[in-house]
């Protein structure tokens, strides 16, 4: 019985995107680009809302959140992607694979959490603007955003709870460029079909509750423009289609992945790019290139902080050395 407990695997081998050495080259360059920006734009929107006190607003409170968590998201697996790009031999330690399990849950929960609130955010500007100060207070904003992390801990803990314990005797090969919950199981010396299970029932059922929440609010808040100016309908139209965009794109990879995790796919690590890399670059484009505010406040940071200063504007210090 305690032979079959252990596990005898001290690392896995991840095969990546792909074995061609000249793909190789081309994605360290194209992956290396796109999380310089995935890092740059979400950092510009955190320094944005943080610093321009015209967009210190719940819905933009919410949206600097949601770029930290991008931040995060693509960080737990990109960098090591990358680097691997440029390695023959391709290996994580056990515990460095359950790093990344228990990391992909906790900020991909965090997220699905925090667009439901944003969601949410939407509906009562729209469907009820005079009580919209009223019930977006900074506190209510608050406690939503430590929902979204206490929702995400809670479900990669319990993923965890079944998974740091499964016997690893011999295979040890991950079709993808990170550990995969549903790939890494497959790896197991036992039968995964109660694990495979347990996957469906709790990944399965944050993302579909989520998304049906989501889908819910977006339905609510055009029934209710629909019978308002054309003004007002064409302005909610404008906004829940950046909304549904980004949903489409985050929902649709984790619902295919973690609904269905008993077949494995060849095409389910291409789509694992979505939420881990594509997701995080397009939110920063998504939510402030059509945001005149937001715009208008980037442009005022870039130019504050690129054009050359005049003396008077310098610090003490730095103005006492010039003399």
């Amino acid at each position: 019985m305690d032979k079959v407990n252990s596990s005898v695997v001290s690392e896995f081998v991840l095969l990546g995107l792909s074995s061609s050495q000249e793909l190789q080259l081309f994605y360290f360059v194209f992956f290396s680009v796109l999380y310089v920006v995935i890092l740059l734009g979400n950092l510009l929107i955190i320094l944005t809302v943080t610093s321009d006190n015209r967009l210190h607003s719940p819905m933009y409170f919410l949206l600097g959140n949601l770029s930290f968590v991008d931040i995060c998201q693509a960080s737990f697996a990109t960098p090591k992607m990358i680097v691997d790009f440029l390695s023959e031999h391709k290996t994580i330690s056990f515990s460095g694979c359950i790093a990344q399990i228990f990391f992909i849950h906790l900020f991909t929960g965090g997220e699905m959490v925090l667009l439901v609130s944003m969601a949410y955010d939407r509906y009562v500007a729209i469907c009820k603007p005079l009580h919209y100060v009223i019930i977006m207070s900074r506190r209510t904003c608050t406690i939503l955003v430590m929902i979204s992390w206490a929702v995400g801990l809670v479900h990669t803990l319990s993923q965890l709870s079944f998974t740091v314990n499964l016997p690893f005797c011999g295979p040890n090969v991950v079709d993808s460029f990170f550990c995969d919950l549903p790939r890494v199981t497959k790896l197991a010396c036992l039968d995964s079909y109660i694990i495979e299970i347990l996957i469906v029932v709790n990944s399965g059922i944050l993302s579909l509750s989520t998304f049906s929440l989501l889908v819910s609010s977006y339905i609510i808040i055009l029934v209710t423009v629909w019978f308002k100016s054309s003004v007002v309908m064409a302005k909610a139209f404008s906004t829940l289609a950046a909304h549904v965009t980004v949903v489409i794109l985050f929902f649709g990879p984790c619902i295919f992945i973690y609904v269905w995790p008993f077949t494995m796919y060849p095409v389910d690590k291409v789509l694992a790019i979505f939420y881990t890399i594509f997701t995080p670059i397009l939110n920063p484009i998504i939510y402030t290139l059509r945001n005149k505010d937001m715009k208008t406040a980037m442009r005022k940071i870039i130019t504050y902080y690129l054009r050359p200063k005049k003396i008077s504007e310098m610090p003490l210090v730095v103005r006492n050395s010039l003399y």
